[in-house]
């Protein structure tokens, strides 16, 4: 397999894999919401939405922390809650 093959995409990529940040999307006419864990900041994905909302971008398009894709028609989203950013923790430490 070429090692090129894939590179741009990654490069692309601006995931950070140590801190989460929890999305949930309500989306209008579906009886449940949409929750991922993005590797964005909340400001980014608080002007992700802001933009979508705001006509800029007809879809609401945000990468989840595994690198897959949420696309929502912006017309649909009934709201959006964004939570605190979060280590994550390795191991098995005591909780």
């Amino acid at each position: 397999m070429c090692a090129a093959y894939g590179a741009a995409d990654r490069a692309s990529l601006t995931v950070r894999r140590d801190i989460a940040v929890e999305v949930k999307i309500g989306v209008l006419h579906a009886p449940r919401e949409i929750v991922l864990e993005s590797g964005s900041t909340a400001e980014e994905v608080e002007r992700a939405v802001a933009d979508a909302l705001a006509g800029k971008a007809q879809l609401l398009s945000l990468t989840d922390d595994k690198g897959r894709k949420v696309l929502v028609p912006a017309d649909r989203v009934a709201y959006v809650e964004i939570g605190e950013p979060t280590t994550r923790r390795v191991g098995f430490g005591a909780l």
